[in-house]
């Protein structure tokens, strides 16, 4: 009986964590829908008339703008490749979000305690 139990309560865990997965799944494809839609094709190049190439596939570099910033995507791979300083901006401009300063207070709080 206790057995039973114990294989009952196992099952209900499972289940939680899996209704959890789902539910979070379903945020991070909202969250990743409005990036998407922040993401910007620019046409006719953003860096001048050359053609930009994949330094990992060496297929075609297109131009994009995120959040004000430009970014090449390759068709090829769908790797996106950043200019110098450009990852650091795109983060400054993420940490003045609402989500971004709840980050930095919870880093803060974290750095403080594991500092004692």
């Amino acid at each position: 009986m206790e057995n039973e139990k114990d294989r009952f309560g196992e099952k209900m865990r499972l289940v939680e964590r899996a209704k959890e997965d789902i539910y979070f799944a379903a945020k991070d494809r909202e969250l990743i829908e409005k990036l998407k839609a922040v993401l910007r094709k620019v046409e006719g190049g953003g860096k001048g008339d050359q053609e930009l190439i994949c330094p990992k596939c060496l297929g075609k570099l297109e131009s994009y703008t995120f959040i004000g910033f430009f970014l090449d995507r390759c068709q090829a791979c769908g790797g996106v490749w950043l200019d110098k300083g450009e990852l650091e901006g795109i983060l400054g401009e993420a940490s003045r979000s609402r989500v971004g300063s709840l980050i930095e207070r919870f880093l803060a709080k974290y750095q403080r305690e594991e500092r004692r």
